[in-house]
Protein backbone atom coordinates (compact mmCIF):
# COMPACT_ATOMS: atom_id res chain seq x y z
CA UNK A 1 0.00 0.00 0.00
CA UNK A 2 2.91 2.37 0.61
CA UNK A 3 3.67 2.55 -3.11
CA UNK A 4 0.16 2.12 -4.52
CA UNK A 5 -1.18 5.18 -6.30
CA UNK A 6 -4.52 6.71 -5.24
CA UNK A 7 -5.92 5.48 -8.57
CA UNK A 8 -5.11 1.88 -7.62
CA UNK A 9 -6.71 2.21 -4.17
CA UNK A 10 -9.75 3.91 -5.71
CA UNK A 11 -10.24 0.85 -7.93
CA UNK A 12 -10.80 -1.33 -4.85
CA UNK A 13 -12.25 1.02 -2.22
CA UNK A 14 -13.54 4.19 -3.89
CA UNK A 15 -12.58 7.85 -3.86
CA UNK A 16 -13.01 8.38 -0.10
CA UNK A 17 -10.46 5.72 0.86
CA UNK A 18 -8.16 6.70 -2.01
CA UNK A 19 -8.03 10.31 -0.82
CA UNK A 20 -7.28 9.21 2.75
CA UNK A 21 -4.42 6.95 1.74
CA UNK A 22 -3.25 9.60 -0.73
CA UNK A 23 -3.18 12.20 2.04
CA UNK A 24 -1.42 9.81 4.43
CA UNK A 25 1.31 9.06 1.88
CA UNK A 26 1.56 12.73 0.89
CA UNK A 27 1.89 13.79 4.52
CA UNK A 28 4.57 11.14 5.08
CA UNK A 29 6.69 12.20 2.12
CA UNK A 30 6.20 15.89 2.99
CA UNK A 31 7.70 15.18 6.42
CA UNK A 32 10.91 13.77 4.94
CA UNK A 33 12.62 17.18 4.38
CA UNK A 34 11.77 18.24 7.93
CA UNK A 35 13.10 14.93 9.25
CA UNK A 36 16.32 15.28 7.25
CA UNK A 37 16.84 18.77 8.65
CA UNK A 38 15.80 17.76 12.14
CA UNK A 39 18.32 14.94 12.64
CA UNK A 40 21.52 17.05 12.32
CA UNK A 41 19.77 19.94 14.07
CA UNK A 42 18.97 17.61 16.98
CA UNK A 43 22.50 16.17 17.10
CA UNK A 44 24.42 19.46 17.00
CA UNK A 45 22.06 21.74 18.96
CA UNK A 46 20.87 19.29 21.62
CA UNK A 47 21.31 21.67 24.56
CA UNK A 48 21.17 24.96 22.67
CA UNK A 49 17.44 25.62 22.86
CA UNK A 50 18.02 29.25 21.90
CA UNK A 51 18.93 28.21 18.36
CA UNK A 52 15.47 26.96 17.39
CA UNK A 53 14.63 30.15 15.47
CA UNK A 54 15.67 28.85 12.05
CA UNK A 55 13.77 25.60 12.52
CA UNK A 56 10.67 27.52 13.68
CA UNK A 57 10.79 29.65 10.52
CA UNK A 58 11.00 26.49 8.43
CA UNK A 59 8.05 25.06 10.39
CA UNK A 60 5.68 27.94 9.77
CA UNK A 61 6.48 28.01 6.04
CA UNK A 62 6.29 24.21 5.71
CA UNK A 63 2.90 23.75 7.38
CA UNK A 64 1.33 26.36 5.08
CA UNK A 65 2.91 25.25 1.81
CA UNK A 66 2.20 21.53 2.09
CA UNK A 67 -1.53 22.09 2.65
CA UNK A 68 -1.76 24.36 -0.38
CA UNK A 69 0.07 21.78 -2.50
CA UNK A 70 -2.21 19.04 -1.20
CA UNK A 71 -5.28 21.01 -2.28
CA UNK A 72 -3.87 21.24 -5.79
CA UNK A 73 -3.00 17.53 -5.82
CA UNK A 74 -6.40 16.39 -4.50
CA UNK A 75 -8.19 18.66 -6.99
CA UNK A 76 -6.20 17.09 -9.83
CA UNK A 77 -7.19 13.62 -8.60
CA UNK A 78 -10.86 14.57 -8.30
CA UNK A 79 -10.81 16.06 -11.80
CA UNK A 80 -9.30 12.88 -13.27
CA UNK A 81 -11.90 10.78 -11.42
CA UNK A 82 -14.82 12.94 -12.54
CA UNK A 83 -15.89 13.85 -8.99
CA UNK A 84 -14.63 17.44 -8.87
CA UNK A 85 -17.96 19.06 -9.76
CA UNK A 86 -20.10 16.40 -8.12
CA UNK A 87 -22.58 18.03 -5.76
CA UNK A 88 -25.52 16.59 -3.90
CA UNK A 89 -28.32 18.87 -5.02
CA UNK A 90 -30.84 17.21 -2.71
CA UNK A 91 -29.04 15.32 0.03
CA UNK A 92 -31.19 12.55 1.45
CA UNK A 93 -31.99 12.44 5.21
CA UNK A 94 -29.51 10.27 7.06
CA UNK A 95 -30.73 6.89 8.40
CA UNK A 96 -30.73 7.97 12.07
CA UNK A 97 -32.88 11.06 11.49
CA UNK A 98 -36.37 10.91 13.03
CA UNK A 99 -39.34 13.21 13.45
CA UNK A 100 -43.00 13.75 12.69
CA UNK A 101 -43.95 12.50 9.23
CA UNK A 102 -44.75 15.33 6.84
CA UNK A 103 -44.05 16.79 3.39
CA UNK A 104 -40.74 18.41 2.49
CA UNK A 105 -41.60 21.86 1.04
CA UNK A 106 -38.61 21.70 -1.34
CA UNK A 107 -38.88 18.20 -2.78
CA UNK A 108 -42.61 17.69 -2.13
CA UNK A 109 -41.90 14.20 -0.81
CA UNK A 110 -43.10 12.66 2.42
CA UNK A 111 -40.34 12.39 5.02
CA UNK A 112 -39.72 12.98 8.75
CA UNK A 113 -39.66 16.62 9.84
CA UNK A 114 -37.96 18.01 12.96
CA UNK A 115 -37.96 21.56 14.29
CA UNK A 116 -34.65 23.36 13.81
CA UNK A 117 -35.38 25.38 16.96
CA UNK A 118 -35.45 22.22 19.07
CA UNK A 119 -32.19 21.10 17.54
CA UNK A 120 -30.50 24.44 18.29
CA UNK A 121 -31.77 24.33 21.88
CA UNK A 122 -30.23 20.90 22.30
CA UNK A 123 -26.95 22.12 20.84
CA UNK A 124 -26.59 25.29 22.91
CA UNK A 125 -28.28 24.25 26.17
CA UNK A 126 -26.95 20.69 26.49
CA UNK A 127 -24.10 19.90 24.09
CA UNK A 128 -22.18 23.16 24.51
CA UNK A 129 -22.24 23.10 28.36
CA UNK A 130 -21.15 19.45 28.23
CA UNK A 131 -18.18 20.28 26.01
CA UNK A 132 -17.19 23.15 28.32
CA UNK A 133 -17.43 20.84 31.33
CA UNK A 134 -15.16 18.32 29.60
CA UNK A 135 -12.65 21.07 28.83
CA UNK A 136 -12.67 22.05 32.51
CA UNK A 137 -12.03 18.43 33.54
CA UNK A 138 -9.19 18.27 31.04
CA UNK A 139 -7.70 21.44 32.56
CA UNK A 140 -8.04 19.93 36.05
CA UNK A 141 -6.20 16.76 34.96
CA UNK A 142 -3.48 18.94 33.44
CA UNK A 143 -2.96 20.71 36.78
CA UNK A 144 -2.61 17.33 38.49
CA UNK A 145 0.02 16.41 35.92
CA UNK A 146 2.03 19.55 36.71
CA UNK A 147 1.86 18.72 40.43
CA UNK A 148 3.22 15.25 39.68
CA UNK A 149 5.91 16.77 37.47
CA UNK A 150 6.97 19.15 40.25
CA UNK A 151 7.10 16.31 42.80
CA UNK A 152 9.26 14.16 40.49
CA UNK A 153 11.59 17.10 39.85
CA UNK A 154 11.97 17.80 43.59
CA UNK A 155 12.81 14.15 44.27
CA UNK A 156 15.42 14.18 41.50
CA UNK A 157 16.98 17.43 42.75
CA UNK A 158 17.32 16.08 46.30
CA UNK A 159 19.12 12.89 45.27
CA UNK A 160 19.97 12.68 41.55
CA UNK A 161 20.32 9.01 40.58
CA UNK A 162 19.51 6.90 37.54
CA UNK A 163 16.13 5.89 38.96
CA UNK A 164 15.12 9.43 39.88
CA UNK A 165 16.09 10.40 36.31
CA UNK A 166 13.69 7.73 35.05
CA UNK A 167 11.08 9.04 37.48
CA UNK A 168 11.10 12.38 35.64
CA UNK A 169 9.42 10.70 32.63
CA UNK A 170 6.75 8.83 34.62
CA UNK A 171 4.32 11.79 35.05
CA UNK A 172 4.38 12.51 31.30
CA UNK A 173 3.77 8.85 30.44
CA UNK A 174 0.85 8.63 32.88
CA UNK A 175 -0.56 11.89 31.54
CA UNK A 176 -0.27 10.64 27.93
CA UNK A 177 -2.18 7.45 28.82
CA UNK A 178 -4.85 9.48 30.64
CA UNK A 179 -5.16 11.77 27.59
CA UNK A 180 -5.85 8.78 25.32
CA UNK A 181 -8.43 7.38 27.75
CA UNK A 182 -10.18 10.75 28.04
CA UNK A 183 -10.20 11.16 24.26
CA UNK A 184 -11.78 7.73 23.85
CA UNK A 185 -14.47 8.29 26.49
CA UNK A 186 -15.25 11.76 25.13
CA UNK A 187 -15.54 10.35 21.62
CA UNK A 188 -18.40 8.06 22.65
CA UNK A 189 -20.09 10.90 24.54
CA UNK A 190 -19.76 13.22 21.52
CA UNK A 191 -21.26 10.59 19.21
CA UNK A 192 -24.20 10.12 21.60
CA UNK A 193 -24.84 13.87 21.86
CA UNK A 194 -24.57 14.45 18.12
CA UNK A 195 -26.98 11.59 17.48
CA UNK A 196 -29.35 13.01 20.10
CA UNK A 197 -29.28 16.42 18.40
CA UNK A 198 -31.04 14.69 15.48
CA UNK A 199 -29.37 16.29 12.47
CA UNK A 200 -31.23 15.73 9.22
CA UNK A 201 -28.26 15.46 6.85
CA UNK A 202 -25.19 13.26 7.15
CA UNK A 203 -22.95 16.22 6.28
CA UNK A 204 -24.26 18.37 9.16
CA UNK A 205 -24.01 15.39 11.53
CA UNK A 206 -20.37 14.82 10.56
CA UNK A 207 -19.55 18.53 10.84
CA UNK A 208 -20.98 18.76 14.35
CA UNK A 209 -19.24 15.57 15.46
CA UNK A 210 -15.88 16.65 14.02
CA UNK A 211 -16.19 20.07 15.69
CA UNK A 212 -16.92 18.57 19.11
CA UNK A 213 -14.15 15.99 18.88
CA UNK A 214 -11.50 18.33 17.48
CA UNK A 215 -12.06 21.06 20.08
CA UNK A 216 -11.70 18.62 22.96
CA UNK A 217 -8.80 16.63 21.48
CA UNK A 218 -6.88 19.79 20.64
CA UNK A 219 -7.32 21.19 24.14
CA UNK A 220 -6.68 17.86 25.82
CA UNK A 221 -3.50 17.07 23.86
CA UNK A 222 -1.90 20.49 23.46
CA UNK A 223 -3.02 22.60 26.44
CA UNK A 224 -0.14 21.39 28.63
CA UNK A 225 2.39 22.14 25.88
CA UNK A 226 1.06 25.68 25.43
CA UNK A 227 1.18 26.22 29.19
CA UNK A 228 4.77 25.00 29.42
CA UNK A 229 5.87 27.05 26.40
CA UNK A 230 4.22 30.40 27.15
CA UNK A 231 3.36 30.41 30.86
CA UNK A 232 6.32 28.51 32.33
CA UNK A 233 8.67 29.27 29.39
CA UNK A 234 10.61 26.10 30.15
CA UNK A 235 11.96 24.79 26.84
CA UNK A 236 13.68 21.77 28.41
CA UNK A 237 10.42 20.60 29.99
CA UNK A 238 8.58 21.38 26.74
CA UNK A 239 10.94 19.13 24.80
CA UNK A 240 10.63 16.32 27.35
CA UNK A 241 6.82 16.55 27.49
CA UNK A 242 6.45 16.71 23.70
CA UNK A 243 8.69 13.66 23.19
CA UNK A 244 6.90 11.62 25.87
CA UNK A 245 3.40 12.54 24.71
CA UNK A 246 4.24 11.88 21.06
CA UNK A 247 5.92 8.50 21.60
CA UNK A 248 3.33 7.25 24.09
CA UNK A 249 0.38 8.30 21.92
CA UNK A 250 1.92 6.61 18.86
CA UNK A 251 2.41 3.33 20.73
CA UNK A 252 -1.13 3.40 22.14
CA UNK A 253 -2.64 4.24 18.73
CA UNK A 254 -0.83 1.35 17.06
CA UNK A 255 -2.09 -1.02 19.75
CA UNK A 256 -5.67 0.25 19.56
CA UNK A 257 -5.86 0.48 15.77
CA UNK A 258 -3.98 -2.59 14.60
CA UNK A 259 -3.13 -5.15 17.26
CA UNK A 260 -6.34 -4.99 19.30
CA UNK A 261 -8.77 -5.34 16.33
CA UNK A 262 -6.65 -8.15 14.92
CA UNK A 263 -6.58 -9.96 18.27
CA UNK A 264 -10.34 -9.60 18.75
CA UNK A 265 -11.03 -10.78 15.22
CA UNK A 266 -8.66 -13.71 15.60
CA UNK A 267 -10.30 -14.68 18.88
CA UNK A 268 -13.78 -14.41 17.35
CA UNK A 269 -12.84 -16.68 14.49
CA UNK A 270 -10.51 -18.99 16.38
CA UNK A 271 -12.04 -22.23 15.17
CA UNK A 272 -12.26 -21.01 11.60
CA UNK A 273 -8.66 -19.84 11.63
CA UNK A 274 -7.52 -23.26 12.81
CA UNK A 275 -9.25 -24.83 9.83
CA UNK A 276 -7.68 -22.25 7.53
CA UNK A 277 -4.17 -22.89 8.86
CA UNK A 278 -4.65 -26.66 8.73
CA UNK A 279 -5.88 -26.54 5.16
CA UNK A 280 -3.09 -24.24 4.04
CA UNK A 281 -0.48 -26.45 5.71
CA UNK A 282 -1.80 -29.57 4.02
CA UNK A 283 -2.73 -28.50 0.52
CA UNK A 284 -1.76 -24.82 0.22
CA UNK A 285 -5.07 -24.28 -1.53
CA UNK A 286 -7.63 -21.50 -1.39
CA UNK A 287 -10.53 -21.67 1.04
CA UNK A 288 -13.80 -23.23 -0.07
CA UNK A 289 -16.33 -20.55 -0.95
CA UNK A 290 -18.68 -21.42 1.93
CA UNK A 291 -15.89 -21.14 4.55
CA UNK A 292 -14.64 -17.89 3.01
CA UNK A 293 -18.15 -16.40 3.17
CA UNK A 294 -18.59 -17.40 6.83
CA UNK A 295 -15.20 -15.98 7.72
CA UNK A 296 -15.86 -12.63 6.05
CA UNK A 297 -19.43 -12.39 7.37
CA UNK A 298 -18.12 -12.51 10.95
CA UNK A 299 -15.73 -9.62 10.37
CA UNK A 300 -16.41 -6.28 12.04
CA UNK A 301 -17.95 -3.41 10.08
CA UNK A 302 -15.52 -0.73 8.96
CA UNK A 303 -16.57 2.57 10.58
CA UNK A 304 -14.85 4.93 8.16
CA UNK A 305 -11.79 7.15 8.22
CA UNK A 306 -12.81 9.46 11.08
CA UNK A 307 -10.32 8.06 13.62
CA UNK A 308 -7.59 7.84 10.97
CA UNK A 309 -7.94 11.51 10.03
CA UNK A 310 -8.12 12.47 13.71
CA UNK A 311 -4.82 10.72 14.40
CA UNK A 312 -3.16 12.50 11.46
CA UNK A 313 -4.59 15.80 12.68
CA UNK A 314 -2.99 15.37 16.12
CA UNK A 315 0.32 14.23 14.63
CA UNK A 316 0.29 17.26 12.33
CA UNK A 317 -0.24 19.40 15.40
CA UNK A 318 2.67 17.86 17.30
CA UNK A 319 4.98 18.43 14.33
CA UNK A 320 3.87 21.90 13.26
CA UNK A 321 3.40 23.50 16.69
CA UNK A 322 6.44 22.65 18.81
CA UNK A 323 8.81 20.46 16.81
CA UNK A 324 11.31 23.34 16.67
CA UNK A 325 12.26 22.49 20.28
CA UNK A 326 12.28 18.74 19.55
CA UNK A 327 13.50 18.27 15.95
CA UNK A 328 13.17 14.47 16.11
CA UNK A 329 9.37 14.80 16.17
CA UNK A 330 9.22 14.68 12.36
CA UNK A 331 11.38 11.53 12.30
CA UNK A 332 9.07 9.79 14.77
CA UNK A 333 5.98 10.80 12.81
CA UNK A 334 7.50 9.53 9.54
CA UNK A 335 8.18 6.14 11.13
CA UNK A 336 4.68 6.11 12.61
CA UNK A 337 3.07 6.96 9.26
CA UNK A 338 4.94 4.19 7.45
CA UNK A 339 3.63 1.64 9.94
CA UNK A 340 0.23 3.39 9.77
CA UNK A 341 -0.01 2.75 6.02
CA UNK A 342 0.55 -0.95 6.50
CA UNK A 343 -1.65 -1.25 9.61
CA UNK A 344 -4.52 0.58 7.87
CA UNK A 345 -4.09 -1.59 4.80
CA UNK A 346 -4.06 -4.67 7.04
CA UNK A 347 -7.31 -3.57 8.69
CA UNK A 348 -8.94 -2.95 5.33
CA UNK A 349 -7.85 -6.28 3.84
CA UNK A 350 -7.89 -8.68 6.79
CA UNK A 351 -9.85 -7.36 9.78
CA UNK A 352 -12.93 -5.47 8.57
CA UNK A 353 -15.55 -6.11 5.95
CA UNK A 354 -14.93 -4.30 2.71
CA UNK A 355 -16.67 -0.90 2.94
CA UNK A 356 -19.02 0.46 0.32
CA UNK A 357 -17.43 2.86 -2.13
CA UNK A 358 -18.37 6.52 -1.56
CA UNK A 359 -17.55 9.20 -4.17
CA UNK A 360 -15.59 12.17 -2.83
CA UNK A 361 -14.03 15.29 -4.32
CA UNK A 362 -11.74 16.13 -1.36
CA UNK A 363 -11.11 15.24 2.27
CA UNK A 364 -14.05 17.41 3.31
CA UNK A 365 -14.16 19.17 6.65
CA UNK A 366 -10.74 17.78 7.54
CA UNK A 367 -9.14 20.18 5.07
CA UNK A 368 -10.52 23.08 7.12
CA UNK A 369 -9.30 21.39 10.32
CA UNK A 370 -5.74 21.05 9.02
CA UNK A 371 -5.77 24.62 7.73
CA UNK A 372 -6.95 25.88 11.12
CA UNK A 373 -4.09 23.95 12.73
CA UNK A 374 -1.63 25.54 10.29
CA UNK A 375 -2.87 29.01 11.29
CA UNK A 376 -2.36 28.16 14.97
CA UNK A 377 1.08 26.77 14.07
CA UNK A 378 2.09 30.05 12.42
CA UNK A 379 1.05 32.03 15.49
CA UNK A 380 2.79 29.56 17.83
CA UNK A 381 6.07 29.45 15.94
CA UNK A 382 6.17 33.23 15.57
CA UNK A 383 5.58 33.57 19.31
CA UNK A 384 8.37 31.08 20.05
CA UNK A 385 10.67 33.08 17.76
CA UNK A 386 9.75 36.25 19.60
CA UNK A 387 10.58 34.58 22.93
CA UNK A 388 14.07 33.52 21.81
CA UNK A 389 17.02 35.43 23.32
CA UNK A 390 18.44 36.21 19.86
CA UNK A 391 15.32 38.11 18.84
CA UNK A 392 14.84 39.73 22.25
CA UNK A 393 18.34 41.14 21.96
CA UNK A 394 17.15 43.40 19.13
CA UNK A 395 14.53 44.95 21.43
CA UNK A 396 16.35 45.42 24.75
CA UNK A 397 14.30 48.40 25.91
CA UNK A 398 10.78 47.92 24.55
CA UNK A 399 8.87 44.66 24.85
CA UNK A 400 5.89 46.32 23.17
CA UNK A 401 7.83 46.75 19.93
CA UNK A 402 8.80 43.06 20.04
CA UNK A 403 5.15 42.05 20.38
CA UNK A 404 4.06 44.37 17.55
CA UNK A 405 6.77 43.04 15.23
CA UNK A 406 5.77 39.45 16.08
CA UNK A 407 2.11 40.14 15.33
CA UNK A 408 3.04 41.89 12.06
CA UNK A 409 5.12 38.91 10.95
CA UNK A 410 2.25 36.56 11.84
Amino acid sequence: FLFLSPDDIRHYYGEGQALYFGFLEYFTFALVPMALIGVPYYLFDWENYDKYVVFAVFNLVWCTVILELWKRFSTSLAYSWGTLSRKKAFEEPRPGFHGVLGFNPVTGREEPLYSNTKRQLRVYLVSLPFVLLCLYLSLYVMMIYFLMEGWALSVHDEEPTFWTGVLLFIPSIIYAVVIEIMNLVYRYAAEFLTEWENHRLESSYQNQLVLKVLVFNFFNCFASLFYIAFAMQDMALLRQSLATLLITSQILNQVMEAFLPYWLQRRRNKKMMRKVQKRKAVAEAELPLAEQVRLEADMSTYLGTFDDYLELFLLFGYVSLFSCVYPLAAVLVVLNNITEVYSDAFKMCRVFKRPFSEPAANIGVWQLAFEAMSVIAVVTNCSLIGMSPQVKAYFPESETQLILWTVAIE
